[in-house]
């Protein structure tokens, strides 16, 4: 067993987190509306929505609005009817399910939550914090 002797030096200031690869850009996609003219269209658009973590705005093929969360969706069907999404409503109300073949527009409405939140970010910020000499540093979320 080798112990540490006293007269050794003391090891040098720990040197930054490491960051990450850069993970693939995020779109910015708050305020944006989805007008999907093909099936493939449509397909990405769904996806990007169930990625986005804001509320969304769907307007439907007969012209009704819906508004809500999109939480989850089934799209392992080559069949529009068989695919579908569903949202939660901001008020509460009982989840709705919509077809994908119902879905004339997507409006990407709500604040993204999410965005600016990568974990490089976060290795970012506590590397300058870091440098700046900041002792325990914390980084708090902000405020929903």
């Amino acid at each position: 067993m080798t112990s540490v002797s006293e007269s050794q030096p003391l090891a040098a200031a720990e040197p930054p987190v490491e960051q990450p690869a850069p993970a693939a850009p995020q779109e910015q996609l708050e305020g944006v509306v989805a007008k999907p003219g093909t099936e493939a269209d449509l397909r990405h658009a769904i996806e990007q929505a169930f990625g986005y973590r804001g509320d969304m705005t769907v307007i439907t093929t007969d012209g009704r609005k819906i508004e809500g969360y999109i939480f989850d969706r089934f799209a392992e069907s080559a069949s529009l009817q068989q695919c579908y999404l569903r949202l939660m409503p901001p008020n509460g109300q009982d989840r709705v399910r919509l077809a994908y073949s119902d879905i004339a527009e997507l409006h990407f409405t709500g604040r993204d939550a999410a965005a600016g939140k990568s974990f490089q970010t976060w290795i970012k910020k506590y590397n300058e914090k870091k440098a700046a000499g900041e002792k325990n540093i914390r980084l708090e979320p902000e405020p929903l």
